[in-house]
């Protein structure tokens, strides 16, 4: 083997592909990125157990076709250490040398034919815009549980339907819950819809039943499958900003393709609970506040909370304000703010600033309206505009249970 392609496209690609190496695996040959090099391209590859990688670039010029594994993470720190310009990269016995402008690299040659087949992609059911995918894993992301004894609510539930066009994204850690709704374009209606499932006992945590398709008659293919937060986050992220991605699914794994590049993930077991529910709210208090001037507030006030101590809005409706205030006793930080109240004269409600602030920045739109139940209930952030008890819901929800306001 042997070639010569820009150093910025060389290491663009090993950056993306190392992305899915493990960090340390009882396995070597899993910390290899596989470079292939035939017709004009390179092919960089890589995987563990749970993902893998795949990204083709135009290489300047192919020499001498051929494959060769080498340990990825090393690869990539030389790929940022490379002068700009061209480089040259060879095969020279079981040396794979890298080198440009007068620098020059060596590295071990891992064994080949250890080294597993990457994955093949699932079946493609549909295709979503790259920009507005990455914005909605994002907004949904920051509500994902990070305990991972409790692995179902590490991910984000990623539920397609045919009929109505629309992608569903949903992510809960018990405490919050977002959900956030996007259009995308199923595939083919005479390619057929798949079918795969797993099912297993359900729990008070929402875990039980597994991933699977079905497809829904007379409304086409639906689909409703877990993926980890962690990796959903990492892939879209990753696959740009423009074009559409490809959304590929089956029993176990789902993969995404665009501009090159494809990568698959493996699912998670188990099923989020359902939200249709639990965002039912019943003639709850509706507050309207600007969304900058509240997400700075919160932000001031909480700098005087000890710990996850709560972040209070007292909202009244007789001169339409909401007074922020955090802290006890002494150290205390209070702001307000103008607000509407509609359905109450006055409501006070406190939350965990955390959370508060991961929800309030999920969210784009110049004003936001807080559908609340009262102290140590519900609330609900969505965007102004879109009210909460619409037929059609609002494309992005955010669900937070509120805590009893402390006694000051």
């Amino acid at each position: 083997m042997e070639f010569r392609i820009e150093r910025s496209a060389l290491a663009e690609a090993v950056a993306w592909a190392a992305r899915v190496l493990p960090v340390r695996s009882p396995v070597p040959v899993l910390g290899g990125l596989l470079l292939d090099a035939e017709g004009g391209r390179l092919r960089v590859s890589g995987l563990d157990y749970e993902a893998s990688a795949r990204i083709d670039v135009e290489a300047a010029e192919i020499l001498r076709p051929g494959k060769v594994l080498v340990m990825g993470r090393r690869l990539l720190d030389i790929c940022k250490v490379l002068p700009e310009g061209a480089v040259e990269c060879a095969v020279e016995g079981s040396r794979f040398t890298v080198s440009g402008d007068g620098a020059r690299f060596g590295l071990s040659v891992l064994p080949l034919d250890d080294y597993p087949a990457l994955p093949s992609l699932p079946r493609v059911r549909g295709a979503v815009e790259a920009a507005e995918f990455a914005a909605a894993v994002a907004d949904v992301a920051v509500a994902a549980g990070r305990d991972d004894t409790l692995p179902a609510l590490t991910g984000i539930r990623l539920g397609l339907d045919a009929g109505s066009g629309t992608m569903t994204l949903a992510a809960t850690d018990r405490y919050r819950f977002a959900v956030r709704t996007l259009p995308w374009k199923a595939a083919g209606a005479g390619e057929g819809a798949g079918s795969g499932s797993a099912a297993g006992a359900g729990s008070s945590s929402g875990a039980g039943a597994g991933a699977g398709s079905e497809a829904g008659a007379g409304s086409g293919e639906r689909a409703d499958v877990l993926v980890s937060a962690r990796r959903l986050t990492e892939i879209a992220r990753s696959l740009g900003r423009s074009g559409l991605v490809s959304v590929a699914l089956d029993a176990g794994s789902a993969g995404f393709e665009h501009a090159g590049m494809r990568t698959t993930v493996r699912l998670l077991d188990g099923r989020l609970p359902r939200h249709e529910k639990l965002f039912a709210m019943e003639d709850p208090a509706v507050a309207v506040v600007e969304r900058a001037r509240l997400v700075e507030a919160v932000k001031r006030v909480s700098v005087v909370a000890d710990g996850d101590g709560p972040v209070q809005l007292a909202f009244s409706a007789a001169d339409n304000s909401v007074h922020l205030q955090a802290g006890y006793e002494d150290d205390v930080a209070s702001q307000r703010l103008p607000a509407t109240l509609e359905g109450a004269r006055e409501l006070t409600v406190a939350f965990n600033p955390a959370y508060l602030a991961d929800a309030l920045a999920s969210f784009d739109e110049p004003s936001l309206r807080l559908l609340m139940m009262g102290a140590g209930q519900r609330a609900m952030i969505t965007g102004e505009g879109e009210p909460g008890r619409d037929v059609s819901p609002p494309r992005h929800r955010h669900l937070l249970m509120s805590v009893k306001p402390p006694l000051v």
